[in-house]
């Protein structure tokens, strides 16, 4: 037992002589805030938020789009000094604001708006057509999708039995760029006219703007997929045989033409 207290004795020593380290003791720090300095971290706030997130500089996104009586954007990375601006979020408030812009035009409360969707074979328009048919959806709008199709097609989708639907898009942007899509635009009337689709624009941008979450929501609802082409090219065989009336070869019309 002697000998135990003896060795603690010895540590003890050994660790009250050992070499002290300098404590070096940081100054407190004194910091006072008047009601000028208040203030101004208060306007430097604001403004670092104006930095981020500007309202109109959102809504010129979509009114940038606007081509004449069509949309028009880049959809795909690839062009050299030209960044995506045709993106799905985009895209979903155009073509909700399309279908409230029917929806008001037909008056009619009761009625099922009914609108189809036709696209060329861009491969921006698969990702795209989910945004249009979810704009669609979201403005109450039923919706249709006819896969590939033309131009044309999708207008006379308005007019031609069984379909005759109230109005159609058709995602195209001609002979530009594969990089680039856009829409546009018919009901029974015809094509849209510039400040038509610049109204559809505007109340587009408002919309944009005031979501902050830009993200194309998912669809509740698939949309139902037609076969108009079919009964399209039907139609417009059965104006050449009438056309043609071939006293011989009626349903044959074009028979012994030279290639």
């Amino acid at each position: 037992m002697a000998s135990t207290f003896s060795s603690l004795q010895t540590i003890n020593s050994s660790i009250t002589n050992f070499p002290c380290v300098p404590i070096i003791r940081k100054p407190k720090l004194h910091i006072s805030l008047t009601k000028t300095s208040i203030s101004s971290l208060r306007v430097e706030c604001c403004s670092s938020s104006a930095k981020t997130y500007n309202e109109d500089e959102e809504m010129d996104k979509i009114r940038r789009l606007q081509n004449g009586s069509d949309v028009r954007g880049v959809a795909l990375q690839g062009e050299k000094g030209r960044s995506v601006d045709l993106t799905p979020p985009a895209i979903e408030a155009i073509a909700e604001s399309f279908g409230e812009w029917v929806i008001k035009g037909l008056n009619n409360k009761e009625k099922v708006v009914m609108v189809s969707l036709g696209k060329d074979p861009r491969i921006s328009g698969n990702t795209l057509s989910v945004a249009v048919f979810s704009g669609l959806t979201r403005a109450g709008c039923m919706v249709f999708d006819m896969g590939l199709a033309t131009t044309p097609a999708c207008f006379m989708s308005t007019i031609l039995p069984p379909c005759q639907y109230d109005a159609s898009i058709m995602m195209t942007a001609s002979h530009l760029p594969y990089t680039r899509n856009g829409l546009k635009f018919f009901t029974k009337k015809g094509g849209l006219t510039s400040v038509e689709v610049e109204e559809i624009c505007e109340e587009a941008a408002r919309k944009y703007a005031k979501r902050f979450a830009k993200v194309s929501t998912t669809l509740p609802t698939r949309p139902t997929k037609v076969d108009f082409m079919s009964n399209y090219a039907k139609h417009l065989r059965d104006i050449i045989k009438e056309r043609v009336n071939h006293p011989y070869h009626y349903d044959t019309p074009l028979k012994g033409f030279q290639k």
